[in-house]
């Protein structure tokens, strides 16, 4: 499982659709589909029910989509940490005496 899978798949159940999700992603709809399918494959699970171009989280796909968001989240709070150690290094202000 990847952060890329997991974020494909979050924009995918939060738009109800795989072409929203990827024009808001900038990815193509290809892309998009294969990365929740090959989640799905490996899970085990399905995770979104496709009714036409209406998707819809399964429960599973409920209880992945809570857990993915806390995990972009997390990911988007450890790069923004790493950026500022980074800037204030750049400005020497973790230099020691």
């Amino acid at each position: 499982m990847e952060l890329e899978q997991l974020r494909l798949f979050a924009a995918v159940a939060e738009a109800k659709s795989f072409s929203a999700a990827a024009r808001s992603l900038f990815v193509s709809h290809s892309t998009t589909s294969r990365a929740v399918s090959a989640l799905e494959r490996e899970l085990g699970v399905e995770l979104l029910s496709r009714q036409g171009r209406i998707v819809t989280p399964t429960p599973a796909g409920e209880e992945l989509l809570r857990r993915a968001k806390a995990l972009l989240g997390a990911a988007e709070e450890a790069k923004a940490a790493v950026t500022a150690f980074q800037n204030r290094e750049n400005r020497g202000e973790n230099e020691t005496p």
